[in-house]
């Protein structure tokens, strides 16, 4: 299969259920496997990372910007990062079988596309770039959407490569291109007071200021701390290790040490090996000597067809339930019930496609269509709530990690800590939703489906109440963790509703099991 990785940057990094939203768009495409969902309070941005097949893939990320276009006000945004749309960015990055220049014409085939049916100003970057000065996205995005909004109508520089020559109103423009393999890479420089360093240090670093050719960076404050946000946009030129170097070298030369660093989104694994290797200086080191891709060589088809489902981000079910079992706190119980929920879905679609088409049934089809569609849209939203439960995890264990001195940080990282437990009471609230509504449509399947399966939509009924009734303690869970658990009261007294509703729900389905039984 001839795939092609897209990495969409959207400009709303706070109300995650929006991004759930937009990252359900694209994945409803297809052939769609989203790898990765990364969301950043601070930068309010959020970046899908996604594969897909030459032919689907600009499908997918259209159906991704059309829903950021509908529910995004830029007029109403604020973040750390640079930013000019909505949809803010759209690069394409050839993958297994594919060439560049397809990726170029995929930019440009999309950006027409954007700029005639969304009505959003479209200008190509980097490889697909029509213009020189383009190539470049800092210089695409100079001004970002205020600035751009005034430049279009009088500058003609500025105009977009597609689309109406004025920004959209609430959207803005987009930046749609063909690139190489980007690592987003940020390095700490400790307590917001270093503010001016970083920027400084991030000037003498990247490429345009004659640094490091293949890096873009920008100093920034996230979270109450200085920050040198780079882009390594040619892994096999600027190493991983040499940005950080550069970035240390600098920073002491400044009297400032470096704290920590990040990766945002996926990264290949040579560049992390690549890393530690350079690290404790290890001489003529090969991945061959490593262990684990021994085994899967070894151990042939089963092991690398695992393998291979593991690398698209599709895990198996034996592998979720050992990853589950291992001595770490993700995937846990959130995870876990999102999972439980997706297959009530699965079970209730099952009973609903038993029933469909059948000449007896013929009165309630209709009705059995209905929960056939909702169910299986639903079970797509639990498998990503799966990831989504994981990653509020892992932003809640981010915040508790920032420093506590001085005041000025400790009072960002309360600050951070309460918007992490916040978020992570709203993905495991949004599982209680989608199980409360499941066992609904199971109540329905087992009333009005096909008898003969009527214990399968009662088996539906019960896994769902009780994946709503789990994803409540999530809820609950994460508002006690609050300093004030009151500002969660709303989110725990949801979480009680849906829990009733689903206990109402499941009790209806198994009644009508007990009348066949």
């Amino acid at each position: 299969m001839r795939l092609v990785e897209c990495v969409p940057n959207f400009s709303e990094g706070r109300r995650l259920e929006l991004v759930a939203r937009i990252r359900d768009a694209i994945a409803a495409t297809p052939g769609v496997t989203v790898l990765d969902v990364s969301s950043d309070p601070s930068h309010n941005r959020s970046v899908v990372t996604f594969v897909a097949p030459l032919e689907t893939v600009a499908e997918a990320a259209f159906a991704g910007m059309r829903e950021a276009r509908d529910r995004i006000d830029l007029t109403k945004h604020s973040g750390e990062h640079p930013r000019m749309g909505a949809t803010d960015v759209v690069p394409f990055v050839p993958l297994e079988g594919v060439t560049m220049d397809e990726c170029v014409a995929l930019a440009r085939s999309l950006g027409e596309r954007v700029g005639r049916e969304l009505e959003i100003p479209v200008y190509l970057y980097e490889r697909a770039a029509t213009r020189p000065e383009r190539e470049n996205l800092a210089n695409v995005r100079r001004g970002e959407f205020e600035g751009l909004r005034d430049a279009i109508p009088r500058d003609p520089g500025r105009a977009p490569d597609f689309g109406p020559a004025r920004v959209h109103a609430t959207a803005g423009a987009v930046a749609i291109g063909a690139r190489p393999f980007l690592v987003a890479y940020n390095v700490y420089l400790g307590p917001a007071s270093n503010l001016q360093v970083a920027k400084e240090v991030a000037k003498a670093v990247r490429g345009s200021s004659g640094g490091l050719r293949y890096v873009k960076a920008l100093g920034l404050e996230v979270n109450g701390q200085a920050q040198v946000s780079m882009n390594l946009v040619d892994i096999d030129q600027t190493p991983l290790y040499q940005a950080y170097e550069a970035v240390h070298v600098e920073a002491a030369a400044r009297g400032v040490s470096t704290t920590w660093s990040e990766i945002v989104g996926l990264v290949p694994e040579r560049v992390l090996l690549d890393a530690g290797a350079h690290h404790v200086q290890l001489e003529g080191f090969s991945v061959e000597q490593l262990l684990e891709r021994r085994v899967r060589a070894a151990s042939g088809g089963v092991a690398a067809t695992r393998s291979a489902d593991t690398s698209a981000g599709k895990p198996s079910l034996d592998e979720f339930v050992a990853s589950v079992a291992a001595s770490t706190p993700t995937p846990g119980g959130g995870s876990v019930v999102a999972h439980v929920g997706a297959l009530a879905a699965a079970l209730s679609t099952m009973v609903a496609g038993l029933t469909i088409g059948r000449p007896k049934f013929a009165s309630v089809e209709s009705d059995l269509r209905a929960v056939c569609a909702e169910a299986d849209e639903l079970r797509a939203m639990l498998a990503s709530l799966v990831e989504r439960d994981a990653a509020a995890y892992g932003a809640v264990s981010a915040a508790y990690k920032l420093p506590k001195n001085p005041e000025s940080a400790a009072a960002s990282r309360r600050l951070a800590i309460s918007a992490g437990l916040i978020g992570a009471a709203q993905v495991p609230l949004e599982t209680a939703r989608a199980c409360a509504r499941i066992a609904q449509l199971a109540a329905v399947a087992a009333a009005k489906g096909n008898p003969n399966a009527v214990s399968d939509a009662g088996v539906a009924a019960l896994l769902a109440e009780a994946a709503c009734r789990g994803a409540a303690y999530n809820v609950r869970i994460n508002v006690a963790a609050l300093g004030n658990p009151e500002s969660g009261r709303a989110l725990v007294e949801e979480a009680k509703r849906l829990v009733g509703e689903a206990t109402h729900a499941a009790s209806l389905a198994t009644a009508e099991v007990e009348k066949h039984l």
